[in-house]
């Protein structure tokens, strides 16, 4: 692991899960719109739980590109009768889509991005179609200098494509581009690509279990988005 001064152009960062807290946000809306006959947090966990097979089937080529937001209503349709709301209308189920684009921060997010844009160039690097990323920022606040996402280069993560892609868009080269994420199979995967790494524990984005403390590959690890700007000297 590295232990010196970092020195990078750009930070890009995965947002579902380190920017933003999914699980909290998903799961009000699905009681707000669902009521309370639903398990809301259950079906917030079961939605996210087909994110990662729902993309596989576009990485394998099974079908072709399909952006999150038409893989998440594919998800949502699957999985609402298990959820006792099979008769969920149409705006019921376009309306549960969009929760994904108002998710909200976690607390110390806009202040840490807004720390690390005053040295660096930051930018997402999602799954998220840019439609909902615009969304989201303007939601939450988050100040970004770009919207890069998986949409841009026809490759969801962990694909070498968007790595690189997001490299190649910010003008750089992969030793001076961070990947910040909560998510140590998303850094290492950036770190094949020759990208420096940054760990952040964010200890409910994977339920009661509280995920890893650490990835012990990564450059740094921090708690926040506001210890990464002092790690970074912001």
């Amino acid at each position: 692991m590295f232990t010196g001064v970092i020195e990078v152009r750009a930070l890009v960062f995965d947002v579902f899960g380190t920017v933003v807290d999914w699980r909290s946000g998903v799961a009000a809306e699905a009681a707000r719109l669902l009521g309370p006959a639903v398990d809301a947090p259950a079906l917030a966990d079961a939605w996210r739980g087909a994110y990662l097979p729902s993309m596989e089937r576009v990485r394998r080529g099974e079908i072709g590109w399909t952006g999150l937001d038409a893989l998440h209503r594919a998800s949502l349709d699957e999985l609402l009768p298990g959820f006792g709301a099979g008769d969920a209308d149409e705006a019921t189920r376009h309306e549960l889509v969009l929760a994904w684009h108002r998710l909200d921060p976690w607390p110390d997010s806009v202040a840490g991005l807004t720390r690390l844009k005053a040295r660096h160039v930051i930018a997402s690097l999602s799954n998220g179609n840019v439609a909902l990323l615009v969304d989201m920022a303007k939601h939450g606040g988050l100040p970004w200098d770009a919207v890069l996402s998986a949409e841009l280069f026809g490759h969801y993560k962990p694909d070498p494509e968007a790595y690189d892609g997001a490299v190649r868009l910010l003008g750089a080269t992969p030793e001076r581009v961070l990947m910040v994420a909560a998510h140590v199979d998303d850094l290492a995967a950036a770190r094949a690509r020759g990208l420096r790494t940054a760990y952040v524990h964010r200890p409910t984005e994977f339920g009661t279990h509280g995920g890893p403390e650490k990835d012990p590959e990564a450059d740094l690890n921090v708690r926040s988005l506001e210890e990464l700007a002092d790690a970074l000297h912001c």
